[in-house]
């Protein structure tokens, strides 16, 4: 009679649940997050901390999965420092002053009717509820942090912090004010700085070849001095609007320029740029008549007129422009050092003054055209202005032509931008940009590339353009006479924060223009003085942050991007306000902590599963609650036959985990796949880990702690230290995705496929003894910083002895290398064993394909239903290794006996080998069948008889089970 056995088996009995319950999650982020970062604050030792400096987001909409990318990086990062025994400080800021902000609290036209202050409450009013939502948002990625203390760059502290870093800078004379060219943003009506730039690869520009006639001195170049026509210098350009500003033609004094006769007239132009010119001036088939040719430096002694200056301008001069070339236009560069930066060095040094009659919403004020202000007054300079320039040079313009080329564009407005003069504030770069430098050679860049890309955007900046024309930001606190010059000193400043420490700083627009209370007692009595509306550029702001914290941070993480925005506004102003002037005697400078960071962690962008960056106008963002949902991938099918037809399948939601093992799986360094081909790997790891923790909280006994342990627990714990270690160097690197390889890597070869495998019969047929306690801690301290809500729910469903057991510490609390396991339970030399292993992995590979060749022939379920025969020399290390073990190999590979070095015995039913090599000796593993009966309880065929239990079955049931 066939008896039920089932009832005497350990099967594992856990509370987990098969998939995470959205209802729980709420709860399970408060313990992992919020509790635990207070929990570090107070328990981790306080003489040993670690400073993560938050890199703020902009407060303006909703997160995406980028912002989710960034933010867990940061978080994965502490867990694993509070793992090695920091405490660690992480406050979240944000980045709340701006164009887009006050763009969105109140629209272009609105603005145009609004006071500075109406202005400033509106944008105040939707930064600050920003802030929270993105708040809540990052909080539901399980992320911890000192919530509670968030900075925002809109607070009075942080502005007065600000403020004095200004102020020191005004101090070392490190800010001026100048009258030159700033990217100028039509659009958006303000300075920008290189930083808020984007390049559009396509931008088509109205480019034109002009003439400017010559005065009459031509007869000083040689070859020239009988010609009684008309000379010409012929320029190029791709912003004819500018033309009104030219005040030079440039040419190079080593280069050869021709004179080129064209019926009666003759024009100048390099012997590179000749071909090009030739077509213009005379058709595809025409032969350019060379009248004379001489070097740049006689074109010196020349002028020319520019027609739109005027009937009473007087001439302009040619000069030496070291940036000439012949490689492109004609060899002689059209100069107008109010809309180029290279023309501004090169007249300025040259004493020609700078004009630029473009107004802040780039359209052309009435000096463009003194003759008849009427014809270029009022028009855009960016639609229209080359076109109504162009029609003023009447029969000068030679040709008109399309040009496609690369130009820049504002990028929040996404509009293409000019260059124009105006009178703005800049901090002096050339001055700390040495120091800078050398600061950061003693910053660790992740990866490495990072340091020549933010050395190469220092290096070539010589100032920073800082003041911004809008209401929202921060103002710079100038004060202005009667004449419009500046007056602002560090006294001034200081006077001036008093009076925002004790008003506000919204006062300095609301208050009346001329109230005296602003003013120090210095200036009072020398004239009429108003306070400046300039603020300053947002990069200023947020490169202000570290002025938040008391120390030089220990990593500063955010997009590559940054290289160019924060990371390198923060440096200059850390080293513009604490550098001494100069390297110190041993020629470092982080006597100081120059840079604001240690170390220095950069991470690409999101793409979508196309591999396409993401963006609002391809309609390709993927927000971080669509990944954690499950909206991503197909819903979940249902067995259920009581389920209603009529309503939707429920989705495959993970929670958070799912999100931030995207980004732990993810290698950072470059741009990132989202989509769901990569979630749906994510999810079958997740899920994996899941069934492995159910089996683990299932199957733990107490009884175990007492249990002997066999050479297959032991090489399990030398197999989870190797791979904890192997784990906890990937964290220190800061490379997340290999550390999840190599967690998978262990659970998929030594966990699954080896331990549990080997350890069920054990498990569930005999003691319940093992290291599973060890592995379930072991398993939740490499999963602590990218999983941590997994292993909070782990934690909640522990068995009820543990849970009774105050002695033992939660896992998130647990140090990474605190003891798994009392050393005085180990019975095995770890060496040995180590030495050792190799021989059992590969004896124990080749019998599980020895038993697939059998299974294929259809022989062989059950690994449990074949006995073994290893063959090897006598003299080998194989033998000898595996006779040390011979009485746990049947456990440990998982079937019903071994023989070692015997003969098969007969003829078997069946027979299957596998070869291999071991020390250079031949080996064999044999898989043939079972030499007993099948034991109806633990399915080893080692019984006695036929529905009879195995001696060890025996022992376990006793009698009379039914």
């Amino acid at each position: 009679m066939s008896k039920n056995w089932s009832s005497t088996l350990r099967l594992p009995k856990s509370t987990l649940p098969p998939r995470p319950l959205p209802t729980q999650h709420k709860e399970y982020i408060k313990k992992c997050a919020d509790d635990f970062y207070k929990w570090q604050a107070a328990n981790r030792p306080a003489d040993d901390t670690f400073l993560l400096h938050d890199g703020p987001p902009y407060a303006n909409g909703s997160l995406h999965a980028g912002h989710a990318l960034n933010k867990i990086l940061k978080d994965i990062i502490i867990r694993t420092k509070v793992q090695q025994g920091q405490r660690v400080t992480y406050v979240p800021g944000w980045d709340c002053h701006g164009l887009p902000i006050e763009l969105k609290a109140v629209s272009t036209e609105e603005g145009r009717t609004m006071t500075p202050h109406a202005i400033r409450q509106a944008a105040r009013s939707l930064a600050a509820k920003t802030v929270l939502e993105q708040m809540d948002s990052f909080r539901t990625y399980a992320v911890m942090s000192d919530w509670e203390n968030r900075w925002t760059t809109m607070d009075m502290a942080f502005e007065i912090n600000q403020l004095r870093l200004f102020q020191k800078m005004v101090s070392r004379g490190l800010i001026y004010r100048k009258f030159k060219p700033v990217y100028w943003s039509p659009s958006s009506g303000t300075a920008l700085a290189e930083a808020e730039l984007e390049y559009n690869e396509a931008h088509i520009s109205k480019s034109a070849y002009v003439r400017f006639p010559i005065t009459k001195d031509s007869a000083r170049i040689p070859g020239l001095e009988g010609f009684t026509g008309n000379l010409y210098a012929v320029i190029w350009t791709t912003t004819p609007w500018t033309l009104p500003a030219n005040r030079a033609i440039a040419v190079h004094d080593d280069l050869l320029y021709h004179a080129v006769r064209v019926g009666d007239d003759a024009y100048l132009v390099a012997d590179g740029g000749l071909e090009r010119v030739a077509k213009v001036l005379m058709g595809e088939e025409g032969t350019p008549e060379i009248l004379a040719t001489v070097p740049g430096s006689q074109l010196t002694q020349l002028q020319y007129v520019n027609p739109l200056q005027g009937k009473s301008a007087a001439p302009q001069p040619f000069i030496h422009g070291p940036f000439v070339t012949p490689d492109s236009g004609s060899g002689l560069v059209h100069c107008a050092p109010g809309h180029g930066f290279d023309d501004y060095l090169l007249c300025k040094d040259l004493g020609i003054p700078v004009s630029a009659p473009v107004d802040n919403d780039g359209i052309f004020t009435e000096e463009a055209y003194p003759d008849d202000p009427s014809r270029l007054k009022g028009i855009p300079v960016l639609e229209g202005g080359s076109a109504a320039v162009l029609e003023l040079f009447k029969d000068n313009v030679l040709n008109v032509h399309k040009y496609k080329h690369k130009y820049p564009y504002d990028w929040r407005t996404k509009k293409p931008i000019i260059i124009r003069a105006t009178a703005q504030w800049f901090a002096d770069v050339d001055n700390i940009k040495e120091l800078a430098l050398k600061a950061l050679e003693e910053v660790k860049f992740v990866p490495e590339s990072g340091r020549s890309r933010l050395e190469a955007f220092v290096k070539g900046r010589s100032e920073w353009c800082i003041s911004r024309q809008r209401a929202w930001g921060v103002p710079i606190p100038a004060l202005y006479d009667a004449n419009g010059d500046a007056v602002m000193t560090e006294k001034t400043i200081e006077h001036i924060i008093s009076v925002i420490q004790e008003r506000g700083t919204d006062a300095w627009w609301s208050d009346d223009p001329h109230d005296p209370v602003w003013i120090p007692a210095s200036l009072r009595g020398k004239g009429p003085f108003t306070r400046g509306r300039d603020t300053m550029d947002v990069w200023f702001d947020s490169g202000s942050s570290w002025t938040q914290t008391d120390r030089q941070a220990d990593v500063y993480l955010e997009g590559s991007d940054q290289h160019r925005g924060w990371f390198q506004s923060s440096l200059l102003t850390r080293v513009a306000a604490m550098a001494v002037q100069g390297p110190t005697a041993d020629g470092t400078t982080n006597a100081v902590g120059l840079s604001p960071f240690k170390t220095l962690i950069t991470h690409g962008f999101t793409l979508d599963k196309a591999g396409k960056k993401m963006s609002k106008s391809l309609g390709n963002i993927i927000s971080a609650d669509q990944v954690m949902d499950g909206s991503l991938l197909p819903p979940l099918k249902v067995k259920n036959k009581d389920r209603d037809p009529n309503a939707p399948p429920p989705k495959d939601a993970l929670g958070p985990d799912a999100l931030r093992l995207w980004v732990a799986s993810s290698d950072y360094t470059s741009d990132i796949v989202l989509g769901e081909p990569v979630l749906k790997t994510i999810h079958q790891s997740l899920t994996k880990y899941r069934t492995i923790i159910k089996m683990l909280t299932g199957s733990m006994e107490q009884s175990a702690r007492a249990a002997p342990l066999t050479a297959l627990d032991h090489i399990a714990l030398v197999q989870l230290k190797d791979a904890m270690a192997e784990i906890e160097r990937h964290y220190q690197n800061y490379e997340f995705n290999k550390a999840f390889s190599s967690l998978n890597r262990w659970i998929a070869n030594d966990l699954s496929a080896f331990y549990l495998e080997a350890l069920k019969d054990r498990l569930y047929c005999a003691d319940g003894g093992g290291v599973l306690e060890p592995i379930f801690m072991g398993f939740l301290r490499m999963l602590a910083p990218i999983t941590p809500v997994l292993v909070e729910e782990a934690w909640e469903h522990r068995p009820a002895w543990m849970k009774e057991d105050p002695s033992i510490l939660h896992p998130l609390h647990q140090l990474y290398n605190s003891p798994l396991i009392d050393s005085s339970r180990l019975s095995y030399d770890e060496a040995m064993l180590r030495k050792d292993i190799p021989v059992l992995m590969e004896t124990h590979a080749a019998i599980k394909a020895a038993s697939e060749l059998a299974r294929r022939g259809k022989v062989l379920g059950s690994s449990l239903g074949c006995s073994v025969v290893i063959k090897a020399p006598k003299d080998s290390k194989a033998l000898s290794v595996l006779q040390k073990y011979k009485d746990e190999l049947d456990a440990m590979f998982v079937v019903s006996s071994v023989d070692l070095g015997g003969a098969i015995e007969g003829e078997p039913a069946w027979k299957y080998v596998q070869d291999f090599e071991m020390g250079g000796h031949g080996c064999q593993a044999w898989v043939l069948p079972p030499k007993d009966h099948k034991c109806p309880r633990c399915w080893r065929f080692v019984a006695p008889a036929e529905d009879s239990l195995c001696v060890r079955c025996e022992d376990v049931v006793g009698e009379g089970v039914q």
